[in-house]
């Protein structure tokens, strides 16, 4: 079956002949020109609404000829027996003309005369591999068959008498001739006003120079494939996107090496239509693997997960907007996670966590929501995890240990801009798919918000070009290895996806989404048509209050004294969640802020039992008492200093056993002391390297060179520590507990 998938305007994205080679593109009797239709049934059949599917006249007419001439000279056909010709061939003899006349009574007892004028409409032979007026219209013409002017209208009715003769890009003048005759033909019976005739006489014969129509090739090659019955596709591609599209993955081809191929895709937020859809950088370009269509590729998404997690922890009062979380090296069942930098960044807000995409709050995040709350979240957005065999949802899968596919990622984030509420993408204009409300409307707002803050909104400005009154919300994500890089952004009318990478899953080192894909995001947004989508204005259920950390509630519900830091947070549902507890076990579980009760003279804390013997030694002295606001573990390191004395348990009195302090086996750093000056006399401002130790904690110790990660250790084992630029710098060991050391040194 010949197949022809159009954009939302009719115009062919790509066709596929059937077996023979035969091109159609099957159209309506109303997306024809009316000048066509009279110039056809003016010279074909002038009494095609009036016969019964043959006019006796003009078989009458063709015996007479026939005897005449002894063979048959003119056929006598009605456009119904053409029809009846074209469906069931026959020979040019008397049982063939016999044959034909049956079928075309058979013809006109089943259907209608529209229905028989469409038939010839779609299948008549207009030379080549060309059939149906449509068709034709765009290879000779380069216009739609609804355009014609009265010379072309004349020309394609008398075209199918004689295809090859008259073909008229390969006989021009035999062309013009036979269009002439129609036209002379149709002023005599005064369908037309002489002077018009003239004009369209003298009207020249410009050919179209066609070349099969490339464009969205592999989006085509899939709706075929998914709609084998279908002769004519029409998608809902808007031609002025699909061309900027294309316009701009030609001209990042020069900008990656051999091998790389991108994927685009632009989805209409209001209604799921697929309005633009490039699968790979060039078809034609075997090396990028141009056939294989990376919208639908099962790739690594990298951190693009990260969004829907933190809408699941606002819908469940987990988070608000500016929760506390940390960034601080940490264990959490056995795994400890890593930032693409391998920088921390210590105490930070859960909507800059989101911004950053921080791995290890993320993970803290997860384990908290439950890998398989997260995995059936996401399933109703639209994304369907791939494990490896075998597997199943884990902490791993919010950092990219899993699979999916552009196409359900932008279904997802399309979500973010439609109140929370999914529906599959809608690759044709026939159709809505379900619609089911994945995220709430709340957090679908908060979210959305976080990723457009006004700080990326400048950026974008300034690097990108961004229109001022345009915003756009914004995630990028690298999977293990640079092999993936994507970026995924939201604006009011408009989802787009991107990704960049090689087919067949090797590295593609120095690329990741914030360099490489962040920068296409933009240029597809710049030409986006600005829609008529307005913004939803924030949700009821949404609300703004100040909170206070390190306790992370309301400031209104907080004493000054432990209200350290204050920020503006955006809360879903009146709910304000403290700070996280320690997830530790060895962590001290104390309520916060934290009563702590202080010998009189030497300011010392008294923990637990501790303080028991103390009273029982000193029956006549009283305690006094201390109400501290507590950071998390791991946070002090990362803290200015007067924040961290407002924080620090006062030094346990003497007294108190190692078990009973709070986060008890302090961290030592041996080998380097505090203030340190550190060289080597023959390599002089070059990369130095010392070998250090450090006891207490326990389990692996984290060493950080201004707070970037550097390595692991244990307990008293040796380690060699490289610093690679000389000047100040401070290094800091620490446990998963929370606990640490740090101290200053000099490089030179």
């Amino acid at each position: 079956m010949a197949v022809t998938v159009v954009d939302r305007e009719g115009s062919p994205l790509r066709v596929f002949p059937d077996a023979k080679g035969i091109w159609r593109y099957p159209v309506g009797l109303d997306e024809v020109s009316p000048l066509y239709v009279e110039a056809l049934l003016a010279y074909e059949d002038r009494w095609f609404y009036r016969h019964p599917g043959v006019n006796p006249l003009a078989m009458g007419r063709a015996v007479v000829d026939a005897v005449k001439h002894g063979r048959i000279v003119s056929g006598g056909s009605t456009l119904t027996m053409q029809v009846a010709r074209i469906l069931h061939p026959h020979r040019r003899t008397i049982a063939g003309k016999l044959g034909q006349m049956l079928r075309a009574f058979q013809l006109e007892r089943r259907l209608t005369k529209d229905e028989i004028l469409t038939l010839y409409l779609n299948h008549a032979p207009f030379g080549g591999t060309v059939e149906g007026v449509q068709a034709a219209a765009l290879t000779y013409l380069g216009k739609p068959a609804a355009e014609l002017t009265h010379a072309e209208a004349a020309l394609l009715a008398v075209l199918p008498q004689a295809p090859s003769r008259n073909r008229p890009d390969v006989h021009p003048d035999r062309a013009v001739a036979a269009r002439n005759k129609v036209l002379e033909r149709v002023a005599e019976f005064g369908l037309w006003e002489r002077l018009l005739v003239d004009e369209a006489v003298a009207e020249p014969l410009a050919v179209h120079a066609w070349k099969p129509p490339f464009r969205a090739p592999l989006m085509a090659r899939r709706l075929r494939q998914e709609n084998p019955q279908a002769s004519l596709i029409r998608t809902a591609l808007d031609p002025a996107i699909q061309a900027g599209l294309a316009e701009l993955a030609a001209n990042l081809k020069g900008e990656f090496t051999s091998g790389t191929s991108l994927a685009l895709l632009v989805v209409e937020n209001e209604t799921g239509k697929v309005r633009g859809y490039k699968g790979s950088m060039d078809f034609f370009d075997n090396e990028r693997f141009g056939h294989v269509d990376m919208v639908q590729a099962t790739r690594s998404p990298g951190s693009t997960l990260k969004p829907f997690l933190y809408a699941i922890a606002l819908e469940e009062g987990l988070i608000h907007s500016e929760s506390l979380l940390m960034d601080s090296p940490m264990s959490i069942k056995g795994y400890t996670p890593l930032n693409f930098t391998r920088h921390f960044s210590g105490p930070v807000s859960a909507a800059d966590a989101l911004v950053r995409s921080l791995n290890v709050p993320a993970v803290d995040l997860l384990d908290r929501v439950g890998p398989i709350r997260f995995d059936s979240l996401l399933r109703q957005a639209g994304i369907h995890l791939r494990y490896p065999e075998g597997g199943e949802p884990n902490l791993s899968m919010i950092l990219g240990g899993v699979g999916t596919n552009l196409e359900e990622l932008v279904t997802a984030y399309a979500s973010l801009a439609r109140r929370g509420a999914v529906s599959p993408l809608q690759y044709t204009l026939e159709g809505e798919g379900p619609v089911t409300q994945a995220l709430s409307e709340g957090s679908a707002w908060i979210v959305r918000r976080i990723l457009e803050t006004p700080e990326r909104e400048r950026t974008s400005r300034g690097r990108f070009g961004m229109n001022r009154g345009r915003k756009l919300a914004w995630k990028t994500g690298t999977s293990y290895g640079f092999r993936d890089a994507w970026a995924v952004g939201v604006t009011d009318a408009h989802t787009v996806g991107i990704w960049v990478g090689r087919p067949d899953g090797t590295p593609l080192p120095g690329h990741y989404g914030a360099v490489t894909a962040v920068p296409i995001l933009f240029q597809v947004a710049q030409i986006l048509p600005a829609g008529n989508a307005t913004r939803a204005p924030m949700p009821e259920s949404v609300s703004l209050d100040v909170i206070c950390w390190p306790l992370g509630i309301a400031s209104s519900e907080t004493a000054p004294e432990h209200c350290h830091i204050k920020r503006t947070a955006w809360i879903l549902n009146d709910t304000i969640p403290p700070t996280f507890g320690p997830r530790h076990p060895e962590a001290l579980m104390a309520p916060n802020p934290m009563t702590v009760r202080v010998a009189p003279d030497t300011g010392n804390g008294l923990y637990g039992p501790c303080l028991d013997r103390w009273l029982d030694n000193h029956p006549d002295r009283q305690t006094t008492t201390r109400i501290i606001a507590r950071w998390p573990g791991g946070a002090a390191p990362f803290l200015p200093p007067w924040i961290r004395s407002r924080s620090r348990l006062p030094t346990p009195d003497p007294s108190c056993l190692p078990d009973e302090i709070p986060l008890g086996a302090p961290i030592t750093i041996h080998g380097i002391h505090e203030g340190a000056i550190l060289k080597d006399p023959l390599k002089p401002c070059q990369p130095l390297t010392v070998e250090l130790s450090a006891t207490g904690g326990s389990g692996p110790l984290h060493w950080m060179i201004n707070h970037t990660w550097i390595t692991q250790s244990h307990s008293g084992t040796p380690t060699r520590i490289t610093f690679a630029t000389p000047g100040k710098h401070t290094l800091t060991v620490m446990d998963t507990a929370g606990r640490y050391a740090d101290l200053s040194v000099m490089v030179r």
